[in-house]
């Protein structure tokens, strides 16, 4: 029998082996990445995070059985911003993209601006034009430059007008799916295009609409199945973002649900084993298509889901900076690269994937503007500690609160918590740390101070109410699409109370997104 110190040195061998031959095997490899991203899911969902459960999830949790899951992972605290930081490597601040596109035709949030709604010349409210700045470098630019073959495949909400504001005109190759905030599963089209207050239809291959009868998530995960069979042969890396909008409202079963509708629990597990069986689905064509070993595949989430349950045991819901908001699942699975059935603790946040991406793409990091994210190489490959110690997820002139993460401790707003010891955030220590708050306060102040002229944005969407998004899918809109749309908006209502409108008002304060189950957001 071998002594029980002789198989510790031997087992801390081989993991310094691996980890070392990984890392020098990872850098500049150009392995295929794709990067799967939910929509709205809560930490305690997908099964991994709650084994003491039965799970609905088990693709999810066979991926994570397969990978690696970081334990502190981090995002902003609703969709657009996210995804801006994922693709830029920069706090979202800096793009201005803590503001969504849909925002600047919302009076009460450009009232918090000092902005207000624009009106097209011939008088009709209309939207603000508001993006992703096409002067940001994405990672999709990053990688074609690279020589990779580059697709958005789902959600993308940077932009749903102008050309050069489209997927396509910010470095993808090929685009699927919708551009705007939140689709009608079945009839592709989003409720209402604020200040207007009906249906506009936004379902786009390669930027041309598109007919197609089916569930959202089973038409994302089958194009993205094709997408991968497709790269049979070809000796062109590819980078596939595949940003469902599941589990984001509304609140649509998938077909063959045999629960009730109006329980909206029962709807998100019915929507939650959709996706889980879209991962499930794309993680085999990767295998079957031979990619496996050459694959690095992640599977993480925007932000916190609309229910608090589904944070526990973390504090919040989407659109605050509370853990249930922005610490999020994510797995990464890379055979020979990764351990399988593992953890990592440390701080990683979504930027960080732009510089890790560029490193194992071989790619340039030489950029005009600079990134906050980290390059986590090492921290993934090596088993090194993650490099980060700070994570600002607002700033002031946010539509949320002002809130950074520090080491152990978090400042959100006038609150302080110790994220460590108090992972649920039930107790503020803010009193007792009183020289800490003023320093990340003065830090906040500092890096906010960082954030660009917003400018006056005299762009305008014209018409205020289209049928389709984007500007030169204007022109000749098929006959399938207007009567599509017009039988979705005679649904709608055509009244309204005083001061109502089919989208809510700018939150305020911490707690302001106390979520009902029904709506994406309320005002507390």
């Amino acid at each position: 029998m071998i002594p029980r110190l002789l198989l510790g040195l031997v087992a801390t061998t081989f993991m310094t082996t691996f980890t070392s031959v990984a890392l020098a095997d990872a850098s500049g490899s150009r392995p295929n990445i794709v990067f799967v991203l939910a929509d709205d899911m809560g930490w305690n969902q997908p099964g991994f995070n709650h084994p003491e459960e039965a799970s609905i999830t088990p693709h999810m949790d066979q991926l994570a059985a397969e990978g690696m899951r970081l334990n502190e992972f981090y995002t902003h605290s609703v969709c657009a911003p996210t995804r801006s930081a994922f693709l830029t490597g920069r706090y979202a601040f800096r793009t201005w993209s803590d503001w969504r596109t849909e925002d600047f035709g919302k009076p009460s949030y450009l009232a918090k601006l000092g902005l207000k709604l624009a009106h097209t010349k011939s008088g009709e409210p209309t939207r603000r034009i508001h993006a992703l700045d096409t002067e940001e470098r994405t990672i999709a630019e990053a990688l074609d430059d690279a020589g990779y073959f580059t697709a958005l495949l789902g959600k993308w909400h940077l932009g749903e007008w102008l050309p050069e504001h489209l997927p396509m005109g910010q470095g993808f190759d090929y685009q699927y799916g919708h551009y705007a905030w939140g689709i009608d599963y079945y009839t592709k089209t989003i409720v209402h295009n604020a200040p207007a207050r009906y249906a506009v239809y936004d379902w786009h291959r390669n930027q041309q609409p598109i007919h197609e009868e089916g569930y959202a998530t089973d038409l994302i995960a089958d194009e993205t199945v094709r997408l991968i069979e497709s790269r049979q042969g070809s000796d062109e890396p590819f980078f596939m973002y595949v940003a469902f909008n599941a589990v984001h409202g509304p609140l649509n079963p998938p077909p063959g649900f045999q629960g009730d509708a109006n329980d909206p629990y029962a709807v998100r597990d019915a929507m939650l084993e959709s996706l889980d069986q879209a991962v499930g689905r794309i993680e085999q064509a990767i295998d079957k298509n031979g990619f496996k070993e050459n694959t690095l595949f992640i599977f993480a989430n925007d932000n916190g889901p609309v229910l608090e349950e589904m944070s526990k045991p973390f504090r919040g819901t989407k659109n605050t900076t509370f853990e249930g908001g922005v610490r999020q699942p994510c797995v990464i699975r890379w055979p020979g690269h990764v351990a399988p059935g593992t953890t990592k603790d440390g701080l990683v946040f979504i930027a960080d994937f732009f510089p890790t991406f560029i490193t194992l793409a071989g790619g340039k990091h030489q950029q005009e503007r600079p990134i906050d994210g980290l390059d986590m190489t090492p921290t993934f490959f090596a088993d090194e500690e993650s490099p980060r110690s700070e994570i600002i997820y607002d700033v002031a002139g946010s539509v949320r609160l002002p809130t950074i993460r520090r080491g152990d401790f978090k400042l959100m707003g006038e609150m302080l918590f110790n994220v460590k010891e108090d992972p649920a955030e039930q107790t503020d220590v803010a009193l007792k740390h009183p020289r800490l708050v003023a320093e990340l306060r003065e830090r906040l102040d500092v890096v906010g101070k960082e954030r660009p002229p917003l400018g006056d944005k005299p762009l305008l969407m014209d018409p205020p109410l289209p049928y389709v998004y984007g500007a030169s899918e204007q022109e000749n809109v098929p006959q399938w699409l207007i009567e599509k749309v017009e039988a979705v908006r005679a649904t709608q209502p055509k009244e309204w109370a005083p001061g109502e409108t089919p989208w809510p008002k700018a939150p305020q304060g911490a707690e302001a997104s106390k979520m009902d189950g029904l709506r994406d957001e309320i005002v507390k």
